[in-house]
């Protein structure tokens, strides 16, 4: 194979036509050359040289419309795999993903993670290191997802309000100076929000919000595909949206009044403790343990505790009533809502959605689909595996790894061209 860079022309060619195919806009060599409006003789080169280093594969012959038929082209999604993390204040799960956002395996821990990056990565990479292990696989990339603002362009956090030890720390450095292989990293609830636009069900690919309603809260928004991160990557935090004016309400980033501490799994702790006297159950739970957790509180809501459903349902609806100010203001056609507060109960999902439709207008709730994540809590590893691997595939990176046959090694040129 040629030792020398393609042309940033030849490898956006070859980029396109193995996207096309990957994502199957065009799936015979015939197809390829309509779409593209490239030669014969071009188009068989590049998917030859794709079939070579095992991207592509010819496949059955397809139908025929008359004349000689085509054979058709396969995207090998086994070719290569990326790995997927997700890091919360409290836990984190790992994945191996095959270049089609298949996971082959995942791995959970719980750990608090607000103070410690260091001490986190090095145990979110063991986690990879077991699944390497398990599913015989190398990463050709890596998607990491964080709770808090990114600064997509270095993987750095920026200010995050639930994890201070993290502020100004690059997530993207500390894989590099271990593996030869590019870094993605985003905030988790965009990350969630584009695993369930992609892989969700129904899949209809209309622009998605995603909700996480859980330790904290946040928002996500896919548009046509692509995530919405704002000027700076803080688009999204609504967790910090002002909703109460009473001044005790005191918020983690120092604020009062912001919406996680009202409705939040550690907001709404706060409250459950403070009034534990209000129910048996948790009042018992506090005096053996000396505090409540979110899931004491959740799991209490969903047997019918009245201090803890109300608590829950009072929460649906003030997060309800900040998603319908969203829904005005971008329309989008599904709200998603995730996390903790699932496992609650189909009621608070239905609470949320009343309140919603009960304070958008009309127009905006007319084709509007509310319903509950669908991937069973991996939509967030599902999503940075996609992260990962839209970005390998862009064609514009494409060509700049596909001689080598991997994209190990071509981690510099690929970040910089996915940060333009």
């Amino acid at each position: 194979m040629s030792s020398s860079s393609p042309s940033p022309q030849d490898a956006y060619v070859h980029g396109r036509l193995v996207n096309l195919v990957r994502t199957g806009r065009a799936l015979t060599r015939p197809a390829l050359e309509q779409e593209t409006g490239l030669g014969r003789k071009v188009v068989t080169q590049r998917v030859q040289q794709a079939i070579d280093v095992g991207l592509l594969e010819d496949g059955d012959l397809a139908p025929s419309g008359g004349g000689r038929p085509s054979r058709l082209l396969r995207f090998r999604s086994d070719a290569g795999h990326v790995y997927a993390g997700m890091v919360g204040a409290t836990e984190m799960t790992a994945a191996v993903a095959t270049l089609d956002g298949t996971l082959l395996g995942s791995l959970h821990e719980d750990w608090d993670a607000a103070h410690r990056p260091e001490e986190t990565l090095e145990v979110l990479d063991g986690l990879f290191a077991r699944l390497a292990r398990r599913t015989r696989t190398e990463p050709w990339a890596f998607g990491i997802g964080v709770a808090g603002p990114v600064d997509f362009g270095t993987g750095r956090l920026v200010d995050p309000p639930i994890m201070p030890g993290w502020d100004g720390f690059s997530v993207r450095s500390w894989f590099r100076e271990r593996y030869d292989a590019p870094v993605w990293v985003d905030n988790d609830v965009n990350l969630m929000a584009l695993g369930e636009w992609h892989r969700g069900e129904p899949r209809d690919g209309r622009d998605l919000l995603y909700i996480l309603a859980d330790e904290g809260v946040g928002a996500g928004l896919v548009s046509r595909g692509a995530v919405f991160r704002g000027d700076t990557g803080a688009a999204g935090d609504i967790g910090h949206v002002q909703v109460t004016d009473d001044p005790s309400v005191l918020c983690r980033c120092g604020q009062t009044g912001c919406l996680e501490a009202v409705t939040g799994g550690w907001g709404l702790v706060r409250q459950a403790t403070a009034r534990a006297a209000e129910s048996p159950r948790l009042a018992a739970r506090l005096a053996e343990r000396g505090s409540l957790t979110a899931q004491d509180v959740g799991l209490a809501a969903r047997d019918g505790d009245p201090l803890a459903s109300g608590l829950v349902q009072h929460g649906a609806r003030v997060i309800g009533t900040t998603v319908a100010n969203l829904v005005n203001f971008v329309n989008p056609g599904t709200v998603v809502v995730g996390g903790g507060v699932l496992r609650v109960g189909d009621t608070v999902v239905r609470t949320l959605e009343e309140t919603v439709r009960g304070r958008t207008t009309r127009l905006a709730r007319q084709r509007l689909t509310v319903r509950p994540a669908s991937l069973d809590f991996r939509e967030g590893v599902t999503g940075a595996a996609i992260l990962a691997i839209e970005h390998l595939f862009d064609p514009s990176s494409v060509g700049l790894w596909i001689e080598n046959g991997s994209p190990v090694g071509h981690a510099a040129p690929l970040q910089r061209t996915a940060a333009m």
